[in-house]
């Protein structure tokens, strides 16, 4: 399987590209990228999706993407968590999605993604009294690359998904970064186990529901 790897625009102190599915290789990344150091702020984003309706839904499927949404996320956290507790501060932060609240062709998915919120509320209680937070952001229909490749504004799919978001558009990365920036802002330290909908709306239910008669 080959993955695009998108280097970063600004510079970073260190930028180390892995195959996130890949136990070996996360576990080399990782190491690589602690160097003997420690790191406070960890985000757990990544995510393939594999959509399928649940007759098609293939349970090979099912394991990859437990072991990349899950598993990837319990590994680096494991890491980063005896760092965070010997500093007596940690941020964490977990990407799930809107997809959770139900949505069609998502059964491996959505399992993966509503496993990241109960991973969130787990380690808040287990780490909280370290001085770490664990937080999680659900994000709805986001203008991502390969949602537009996926989604084409013409597409039925895409104008209907359109139509169910209160906020009336799509969502756009910049909206999901500054919801998990503020959970990585050290100021933020009364919120934690929160999993917070970051979806113009749409986990509300169809907005035409609620137009007047």
């Amino acid at each position: 399987m080959v993955f695009d790897v998108l280097e970063p625009e600004d510079p970073v102190d260190d930028f180390v590209a892995v195959d996130l599915a890949d136990q070996a290789a996360t576990a080399e990344a990782l190491e690589q990228a602690l160097g003997g150091r420690t790191i406070t702020r960890l985000v757990n984003n990544v995510g393939a999706v594999r959509p399928a309706l649940l007759e098609d839904a293939a349970l090979d499927d099912f394991d990859y993407l437990m072991a990349l949404n899950v598993r990837s996320a319990i590994q680096c956290t494991k890491a980063l968590a005896p760092g965070m507790r010997a500093a007596g501060f940690g941020r964490i932060v977990n990407v799930s999605s809107r997809s959770v609240r139900g949505k069609e062709l998502r059964t491996n998915y959505a399992a993966t993604k509503a496993a990241l919120i109960g991973l969130t509320r787990t380690w808040a209680l287990e780490l909280g009294g370290d001085g770490i937070t664990v937080n999680c952001i659900c994000p709805g229909p986001t203008a991502t690359e390969l949602y537009v490749e996926a989604n084409p504004p013409d597409s039925p799919r895409t104008r209907a998904a359109l139509a169910a978001i209160p906020a009336g558009r799509i969502g756009t990365p910049e909206d999901m970064a500054h919801t998990i920036a503020f959970f990585l802002d050290e100021r933020s330290s009364f919120v934690t186990g929160q999993a917070i909908m970051v979806c113009g709306g749409s986990s509300l239910g169809n907005r035409e529901s609620y137009a007047p008669s």
